[in-house]
């Protein structure tokens, strides 16, 4: 995850947008005490493994989480995820200079109206 500096517009956007939903909190609170698997944290989150998945590939875009894949003794490969180091500070002077960097119109890349 890049530091406040390095923040560029787009960057910014696909932080404040993966953060801006109640389940993808609740993911990276369920992860601040360390990793877990897919499987599980559908489980304890009570989310579909594919909700799931839809939320951690957006909070793995913005660079706050990781994913690696370990397989089990029983050769079970499972997929872990972890909490990214992330760090940063939003003020009116790093929007302003977040602004002046911005290639996108949304983070996700979609235009307006669509």
């Amino acid at each position: 995850m890049p530091d406040r500096e390095s923040l560029d517009g787009d960057q910014l956007l696909l932080v404040l947008n993966a953060l801006a939903n109640p389940h993808r909190l609740r993911i990276i609170a369920a992860l601040a005490d360390g990793t877990n698997y897919v499987s599980q944290l559908a489980r304890d989150l009570q989310l579909s493994r594919p909700l799931l998945h839809m939320h951690l590939q957006r909070l793995e875009a913005a660079g706050l989480v990781e994913g690696h894949i370990e397989v089990s003794d029983d050769g079970k490969a499972m997929r872990y995820y972890a909490v990214t180091d992330f760090a940063f500070g939003v003020d009116a002077a790093a929007i302003a200079e977040a602004a002046r960097t911005l290639t996108k119109s949304e983070p996700t890349g979609r235009t307006k109206g669509k």
